[in-house]
């Protein structure tokens, strides 16, 4: 009789309190640092992605800007033949304005005008004309087509632009073909200046 629980008048089933201070996990400690590293993997993810998304906005708006700056540059090289015929016929006529028939002298006038209109639009679309004349060669922005025999002038200045180069958005579209001196005093070497 000892062992019977009914005796002593308790009841059969007593209710039991539940225990506050017990720390029983929910799952095991595997599980919670598998969570855990779950969820370390997960964020680095999600910050790489962010990161990669990031990027290609950026290299996205970087094409956008290069395309709007140098996306006529074949266009504009084939529009500098044009303004290099333009200069020849120019350059051609007589050096006496007065010498000249009065209806030629209107067609003069009208090839200048429309020369300088030319090389209006092409600044106004970033392409600008090298100015090589007189200033040191640079071999950047010049390309040497000769060498002139002048004394009076340092050596290594360019004397004579035979055809004009050109640069788009501060790179060089086309190098300017020049004839330099040589035979004079030298000239300190052409820095990065066009």
């Amino acid at each position: 009789m000892a062992s019977d629980p009914t005796a002593g008048g308790a009841p059969a089933e007593m209710p039991v309190e539940p225990d506050d201070n017990l720390d029983i996990p929910a799952k095991p400690d595997n599980e919670l640092d598998q969570l855990k590293a779950e969820k370390a993997e997960l964020q680095d993810k999600l910050l790489r992605a962010l990161a990669e998304t990031q990027n290609v906005r950026r290299r996205g708006q970087q094409d956008v800007e290069r395309e709007r700056k140098f996306g006529i540059e074949r266009f504009a090289k084939d529009v500098l033949s044009v303004a290099d015929n333009l200069g020849r016929a120019l350059s051609a006529l007589p050096g006496d304005a007065d010498a000249v028939d009065p209806a030629l002298k209107n067609v003069i006038v009208g090839v200048q005008a429309t020369e300088r209109e030319l090389q209006s639009v092409l600044e106004r679309h970033g392409v600008t004309r090298i100015e090589a004349l007189g200033k040191p060669f640079n071999a950047e922005f010049h390309q040497a087509m000769m060498e002139v025999q002048d004394p009076s002038v340092p050596a290594g200045t360019v004397v004579q632009e035979l055809i004009p180069g050109y640069l788009i958005a501060g790179r060089l579209l086309r190098a300017a073909m020049v004839a330099v001196s040589k035979g004079g005093p030298s000239v300190r070497p052409a820095s990065n200046e066009n």
